[in-house]
């Protein structure tokens, strides 16, 4: 018996799609979502967290209610734990990454470029003297490609407007939606005692061309989190601040010679148990909710939420 939700077939609602952590449906114009606990790092899925995709799902539903007045998002029903109902929109091909904060140890992160020399980065120039995990003298939007296989490349927004990936007007609505809601996360962040170091956000465009926030936000997958009491004294320490995120299983691969190519070291029942704590821990922070523990297999449960909807 499965004590996670690997992925989910359901019968009725024509072709299964799934991405890295979600499997979905397109009916009658609108997309079910169904988060599973597949965790991924560095464009690979490494294993499975117990209770994560529960988390990803109501900490998102979270977000967009508390975010809607700067930007509509796709978010039509939460009919169960796992599960959002959204409209579906034309996605945009790019991860609007928006960092608060110099620092991550992936091939797309602004450190590792930084820490061997380049001040150019993403098309963005960067001061002399930053150490890792700084503050920025202002948030900055690193973008990347939207990779439904291999790894996100790096883009500008020169290569944005030259490719004609979007429209210079869109464009303009992303960046200045994406900062507008990570100033909005952070302050909220902020009263929980918690720092919203960098995340992503991802946009569509619905039948009549207007942008929406899509996927999910301000998430342990897609964010990074930590501690602000310790921040200052960590940071002066050079030493890595406490985190509530997906950080901790990077550096957890990374130390043992893992970044995304070959075969991944196998990851053990420690691990996952640790990994669905900070999950589980942040969501409580963020939220101020206890979250409810369920039995798996929810399968089920999902089937049964799921039955009126088509």
């Amino acid at each position: 018996m499965s004590k996670v939700l690997k992925t989910i077939s359901l019968k009725g609602f024509g072709k299964k799609y799934s991405g890295k952590v979600r499997d979905f449906y397109i009916v009658d114009g609108k997309r079910i979502l169904i988060t599973t606990d597949r965790i991924s790092a560095f464009d690979v899925i490494l294993g499975y967290i117990p209770y994560k995709g529960a988390v990803l799902n109501q900490l998102a539903k979270f977000w967009f209610e508390r975010t809607k007045d700067v930007i509509d998002n796709h978010m039509i029903s939460v009919p169960d734990p796992n599960v959002t109902i959204g409209k579906n929109v034309t996605p945009i091909p790019i991860e609007m990454v928006v960092r608060g904060y110099i620092t991550g140890i992936t091939n797309t992160s602004i450190w590792g470029s930084y820490q061997s020399g380049d001040r150019v980065i993403y098309g963005i120039k960067f001061p002399d003297g930053l150490k890792k995990n700084q503050k920025l003298p202002k948030p900055v939007i690193t973008p990347t490609t939207k990779a439904e296989s291999g790894h996100d490349q790096r883009l500008t927004e020169k290569e944005i407007l030259e490719r004609k990936i979007v429209s210079p007007k869109i464009w303009k609505q992303m960046k200045q939606a994406a900062l507008a809601i990570f100033e909005k996360g952070t302050k909220i962040c902020e009263k929980s005692g918690i720092i919203l170091v960098d995340t992503k956000y991802e946009f569509g465009l619905d039948e009549n061309g207007k942008l929406v926030l899509i996927d999910e936000m301000h998430t342990p997958d897609s964010s990074r989190f930590w501690v602000k009491k310790t921040y200052p004294e960590k940071f002066k320490k050079g030493e890595e601040p406490e985190n509530f995120d997906k950080e901790f299983l990077r550096l957890w691969y990374a130390k043992r010679g893992y970044k995304g190519d070959g075969k991944p070291p196998k990851m053990p029942i420690s691990l996952q148990k640790a990994v669905s704590e900070r999950y589980i821990a942040i969501y409580e922070k963020i939220t101020g909710e206890k979250f409810s523990k369920f039995k798996y297999p929810v399968d089920g449960r999902i089937r049964k939420n799921l039955k009126d909807i088509i």
